[in-house]
């Protein structure tokens, strides 16, 4: 994650130390650890982490109505994590184009990457406190985000108010089909239905808003340049050999 693929969003925080893992910036691995112990089960010592991480990620997204596409196998798994180096590395919902267009271009990733990359917003979801400033007090304005439909606003505003709750109240990032893997998402920016500022900008910027709206209209093009983002971007970084990393036989522990 910050540096590449190589499975450091799994470590967990050593007992008794003030220095915290990345995966504390993060939440829930399960189905990840769940896969580690049955491959061990049958491969002791064969399998990283990291490669099990990037093989769930394609499942998951091809179960969800995506595209499957293969996955570069062989990444040993990285031995630094601290959730210090989160913020900085990986895209804030309040991000602009620029700072997205920066962040990705420091890891080799394209215009054309981030915007589909940024395309794995069609299913998930996000807590209040990731977009409550559109809905209230957009950039200091003390009004909503004029980029923001009515009717999404107004339905936010019921889940999420502005002081005192909401907490653990989420919305879906693609509001039409949320738990399916389609291009709904690029069709919902340019409709002014995105969750985040971070991808509403995508839509509104004359740099990254054609390619929002050819994929808007394209489903089978926006699997065809996923599959490939998402390779060039598990190609991040990666670990090969015990001098730049290891095999965690326990996803969530370092060897030594």
């Amino acid at each position: 994650v910050i540096q590449g693929c190589d499975a450091s969003i799994l470590i967990s925080t050593k007992p008794g130390s003030r220095e915290l893992a990345e995966k504390e910036a993060e939440e829930g691995f399960d189905t990840v650890h769940k896969a580690k112990a049955l491959v061990e089960s049958k491969c002791p010592g064969a399998v990283s982490c990291s490669d099990i991480l990037a093989i769930a990620a394609r499942d998951f997204v091809h179960l969800a109505g995506g595209p499957y596409y293969q996955v570069k196998k062989g990444r040993w798994d990285g031995k630094f994590s601290k959730s210090t180096t989160v913020a900085n590395n990986i895209p804030r919902a309040n991000s602009t184009v620029d700072e997205l267009l920066n962040l990705f271009a420091s890891k080799g990733l394209s215009l054309q990457d981030m915007v589909v990359l940024s395309g794995a917003h069609t299913i998930g979801f996000a807590h209040c406190k990731q977009f409550v400033g559109r809905l209230y007090n957009y950039r200091g304005t003390k009004r909503p985000d004029p980029e923001m439909d009515p009717r999404l606003l107004k339905a936010l505003r019921m889940s999420c108010p502005q002081f005192g709750g909401g907490a653990g109240v989420v919305a879906p990032f693609d509001v039409t089909t949320p738990f399916l893997f389609d291009h709904a998402y690029y069709g919902n920016l340019e409709g002014k239905l995105g969750l985040l500022a971070s991808d509403q900008g995508l839509a509104l910027d004359p740099r990254t808003g054609p390619v929002v709206r050819l994929l808007g209209k394209d489903k089978e093009r926006f699997f065809e340049w996923f599959a490939v983002a998402m390779e060039k971007m598990g190609s991040v970084g990666v670990k090969r050999g015990r001098r730049h990393g290891e095999r965690r036989r326990d996803c969530t522990v370092h060897v030594s």
